[in-house]
């Protein structure tokens, strides 16, 4: 696992200033603090950090092949490339280290951007072919690991993150208003789209070429629904179990410590399941829990690691932690990201990488197999769509909103006040609308009238429009499954397990992810998905025999923290600083007083804004950090 900058210009006779690359370099210490690693040739310059993984003592990087002629540096781990390495091998290419970084190298010389398919795993990483005078960059399928990139007038720039990036003088720093509306509405920045102007997020399965000042972006993969996949029942969850087992048996591969993150929910309990099945030793799991009990989980996952008889380590948050960890979120974000479950991520990591490098975690499994409560709220919107107008507005809505407001975690009034809130809307709105935080119509109450005539265009959902434009596949469910997994997931799930867990040098692995794993869910019918309103029918059907029954029968419940209270008591001072009506003013973006009434209305107990108040606040701690433009 590694951190990786580089600068590429597009004329031959200019070169990179060494300087402007290890202060960027410097940047991500954090994602590798064990190596460092330079290349500076003529127009190019790549700089990396490196987490020891695999091969600890010959896969430095920036590496290179047998005739010098592609340099690479790679984050990552590639899980098949021990087989890579015997076809390459036979190919004629020798091997000079043990390294998955290596398999990049002799791919690229060996098929150029066609090995990019190959690769099982990972990774975002930067190849400059010095004869070609090309860098190229790739990212893996799903976007588990992240990709700045800025074209300028005459040159290129990338990094793991924008913290990197923003250190190379001409990237300019203007705020993109698009993106930030896009992140008012659902929470994070979707790709392409970066919080600054001139800096793109590579999308996930892409690869990018720069030839002389001439970029293109292509993707190589993308998820298909509707492809020939077991229909049967017996076979899905058959095949399921095999593949389950694979992806998680060639996840373990390490030459460090390694455990798994252990929530108690179905996922993560799957993911311990299997690797109980293949760890050398007392496989070793980690869970957090709450002093709040309406949010803690720690007695479920307590119950999984006594059935698989692992070596649990278990730590509790307090509120006193949380808020002396909200100060620091500038330094774990480089972008605004509105998932509050960041904070015990980090410290599960904290805590995590006292016995490990590597940790498993049971991310993907709500997307691949319909695991989301608003799954079923789509099926049950079907049903209230039937309802007369009247009867949906002027009985069903005001009942919702006369319940007495509940800080406890999806509690009921909750979840009514945002399904009904959804009703009046088309899938893909309402989609929005229970995932986010903004509407459009209270994106224009928030913005300031100078704001909106400087946005390009009035605050929308085209986002999740554009996303599913690029596929043909899906359809019915199947389509807010393929605006999770690229959406929420690729871009706001995986950006926050990466950050909080490179902040603490911690390597996660999410198996659920793997390939085989996504394009076998990707096949099965939904029926076999959400049976009724059974979520995760085939993946419960699968592990049936390995879990305990009550993990198998609990409802959903996120990584969730106690925001709605804490902002009336422990968070309540740092929110109203960074939300003051003089440095909201100073800004110019938002209006004072609409703000002003969020805080008034959550701090009275009249509405639960705890979702639009932390998609704020983590706005407004960013931007005091960064002082964008």
């Amino acid at each position: 696992m590694c951190g990786i900058v580089g600068n590429v210009f597009a004329r031959a006779d200019r070169r990179p200033d060494p300087a402007v690359l290890r202060r960027m370099n410097d940047r991500l210490a954090h994602r590798g603090p064990d190596d460092e690693g330079f290349f500076v040739n003529g127009p190019a310059g790549l700089a990396m950090r490196r987490l020891k993984i695999i091969d600890l003592a010959t896969g430095h990087q920036p590496m290179t092949g047998e005739d010098r002629r592609v340099w690479v540096v790679f984050n990552g781990e590639i899980y098949n490339y021990r087989e890579l390495t015997r076809t390459l091998a036979a190919r004629g290419h020798a091997f000079a280290t043990r390294s998955d970084t290596e398999v990049i190298v002799h791919g690229l010389e060996d098929r150029g951007v066609e090995s990019i398919a190959d690769l099982e795993g990972m990774f975002a990483f930067a190849a400059w072919d010095e004869p070609a005078r090309t860098l190229v960059l790739a990212r893996d399928r799903l976007g588990i690991k992240p990709l700045y990139y800025a074209v300028l007038p005459d040159q290129l720039v990338f990094a793991s993150e924008l913290r990197a990036l923003v250190e190379h003088p001409e990237v300019d720093r203007r705020l993109d208003l698009t993106a930030l509306s896009r992140y008012l509405a659902h929470e994070y920045v979707p790709a392409p789209h970066a919080i600054l102007r001139s800096v793109r997020k590579l999308p996930a399965g892409h690869w990018l070429s720069y030839t002389d000042g001439r970029l293109k972006v292509e993707p190589y993969w993308d998820v298909q629904f509707g492809r020939r996949g077991p229909v049967g029942e017996a076979e899905a969850v058959a095949a399921l179990r095999t593949t389950l087992d694979a992806s998680v048996r060639q996840h373990l591969v390490s030459d460090v410590p390694l455990g798994v993150f252990l929530s108690g929910g179905i996922d993560s309990s799957t993911v311990a399941a299997f690797a109980a099945r293949h760890a050398s030793g007392r496989l070793k799991t980690f869970s957090i829990g709450f002093e709040d009990p309406s949010f803690d989980e720690s007695a479920h996952a307590r119950r999984v690691a006594r059935a698989l008889d692992t070596d649990h380590h278990e730590e509790i948050l307090s509120p006193r932690a949380a808020v002396d960890l909200v100060g620091r979120l500038p330094d774990l974000l480089d972008e605004p990201l509105g998932d509050a479950s960041l904070l015990p991520t980090y410290l599960l990591s904290r805590f995590t990488r006292r016995s490990v490098t590597v940790a498993l975690s049971g991310d993907g499994g709500d997307e691949l197999f319909a695991g989301y409560p608003t799954y079923q709220a789509h099926r049950l919107a079907g049903v209230f769509g039937h309802l007369p107008r009247w009867l949906r507005r002027g009985v069903v809505r005001p009942a919702v909103e006369r319940l007495p407001v509940s800080l406890d975690d999806l509690s009921l009034d909750f979840r009514l006040r945002r399904f009904v809130a959804g009703l009046e809307y088309p899938a893909v709105e309402r989609h929005a609308l229970w995932l986010g935080s903004f509407t459009p119509a209270e994106q224009r109450e928030l913005f300031t009238a100078d704001t909106l005539a400087r946005l390009p265009a009035p605050p929308s959902y085209d986002a999740f429009h554009e996303i599913l434009a690029h596929t043909a596949s899906a359809e019915g469910l199947e389509r807010m499954l393929y605006l999770d997994l690229k959406g929420y997931l690729g871009e706001g799930v995986l950006t926050k397990v990466d950050r909080a867990s490179m902040a603490c040098s911690l390597e996660v692995r999410v198996p659920l992810l793997d390939r085989r794993v996504v394009e076998l869910a990707a096949s099965l019918p939904m029926r076999l998905k959400l049976r009724g309103f059974t979520t995760k029918y085939a993946l419960k059907r699968a592990v049936r025999d390995v879990l305990p029954k009550e993990v198998l029968g609990r409802p959903k419940k996120g990584f969730s923290v106690p925001l709605g209270r804490w902002f009336r008591g422990e968070l309540r001072q740092v929110l109203r600083d960074a939300c003051a009506p003089d440095v909201i003013r100073r800004d110019g973006l938002f209006r004072p007083e609409g703000i002003e009434r969020l805080l008034a209305e959550h701090d009275a107990g009249r509405h639960d804004h705890r979702k639009k108040l932390y998609t704020l606040l983590a706005f407004q701690l960013w931007a005091q950090r960064y002082h964008p433009v």
